[in-house]
């Protein structure tokens, strides 16, 4: 079963993944946990580039870098894991990409939509769980948790890029309901875990 974590800046993504690792490790479930982009040594280089980059980069050069790092992460960790018959979870996937790059960034659709299936090789995930908040939302959060001075280059776009980003993954939840759970990220991080795992089981139930 393959499982990814979306959402907008400030969603509470990283506490959700942390108590979804705790639920699996308690239950004895074998998976592996891994990001985008990184999981390589390549990818995580890439990231630094992506992330840390003061410098400005158009959307299309964004997405293929990200693209370039995921044909890493599919064929060296996730592909041989889930031949093994383990769980994989990640912290973002090729649906970021759509919403970030796409939605946001402008970027034909089509044209993500061919460079993706060409990168993961049919490789999709079961479940996605989508952490949904506003942006005045998140940035909220991230201002109570003193995350606002480390911005990286993506989270320090402005708020009508973040609610393009926001509108994009609904679209995207909409019109892959069977994929998508949409989750909303104000509520307590305890009632949020809850949903989570009854999700998670109600597809294991099923043999996904």
């Amino acid at each position: 079963m393959f499982v990814t974590f979306e959402g907008g800046e400030g969603c509470g993504k990283s506490t959700q993944i942390r108590l979804f690792e705790r639920y699996l490790k308690e239950n004895n479930i074998d998976f592996i946990l891994s990001r985008e982009p990184g999981g390589t040594p390549l990818s995580e280089k890439i990231r630094a580039l992506l992330l840390e980059s003061k410098s400005e980069m158009s959307a299309k050069t964004e997405f293929l870098l990200f693209s370039s790092a995921r044909v890493e992460h599919v064929e060296n960790v996730i592909k041989p894991a889930l031949d093994e018959g383990k769980l994989v979870v990640l912290d973002r996937f090729y649906h970021s990409s759509y919403a970030y790059q796409g939605y946001a960034g402008s970027l034909d659709l089509k044209d993500i939509e061919k460079i993706t299936e060409f990168a993961i090789s049919d490789c999709k995930p079961d479940l996605v769980f989508l952490l949904d908040i506003s942006y005045e939302d998140g940035m909220a959060r991230k201002s109570r948790d003193e995350k606002l001075k480390n911005l990286d280059r993506i989270e320090s776009k402005g708020k009508a890029y973040h609610d393009a980003v926001r509108r994009g993954y609904l679209t995207l939840a909409e019109r892959e309901k069977e994929r998508f759970v949409v989750i909303d990220a104000t509520k307590s991080a305890e009632e949020i875990s809850k949903i989570i795992i009854s999700e998670f089981e109600k597809r294991l139930r099923k043999g996904n």
